[in-house]
């Protein structure tokens, strides 16, 4: 007869995850993403974007149009610091600056369901540096930033709803993405 051994599992404190730390975070080597958020207007969307930002050590966030800035206390709640974390930039005009990211080479794909679609797992390698658009929570990503992008990417739903919240796609295709530049090194 087996002798079944059972191992049990410890949930770690804060104070046991090893982490760099915001200091040491601005010094390592970014994935060659930029993200641009395109008229976001939840605060909680920004500050959870700010917060995966972090965590997938993206290039950088570009805020445009409405979209809050890290000067409005109110996205602190959800970023918990990250805003401290993730270099951004704000541009009140999204097709300018996806133009000066086009300039410097990178390609442009949006988050976006189009009848061209693209999954977030299938981005050649070609595809880097990269500029990711985030489009709005009503109407996703605006056509004047639509027309700028190589690649619509789209994440599988296999139920009854069309989309999902934009942070939390957001979260999904940047790791899909981080995962395919990582396999690449």
């Amino acid at each position: 007869m087996a002798t079944i051994t059972l191992i049990l599992m410890q949930k770690l404190r804060h104070e046991q995850i090893a982490r760099p730390s915001p200091s040491e975070v601005q010094k390592l080597p970014r994935h060659p993403i930029t993200v641009v958020l395109d008229n976001v207007r939840s605060l909680y969307n920004v500050g959870a974007v700010f917060r995966t930002s972090d965590a997938a050590l993206v290039e950088r966030v570009i805020l445009t149009g409405i979209t809050a800035t890290p000067s409005n206390r109110g996205m602190h709640k959800t970023a918990l610091g990250a805003q401290d974390t993730v270099p951004w930039d704000y541009a009140q005009d999204g097709v300018t600056a996806i133009r000066s990211l086009i300039g410097c080479g990178y390609t442009v794909a949006a988050l976006e369901l189009t009848d061209t679609p693209t999954a977030t797992t299938a981005l050649p390698r070609t595809a880097f540096p990269l500029c990711l658009i985030v489009g709005n929570e009503l109407g996703g990503v605006s056509e004047d930033l639509l027309v700028l992008a190589e690649y619509a990417l789209e994440i599988p739903q296999y139920g009854a709803k069309q989309s999902l919240n934009v942070a939390v796609a957001y979260g999904i295709a940047i790791y899909d993405i981080v995962r395919i530049w990582r396999s690449l090194a």
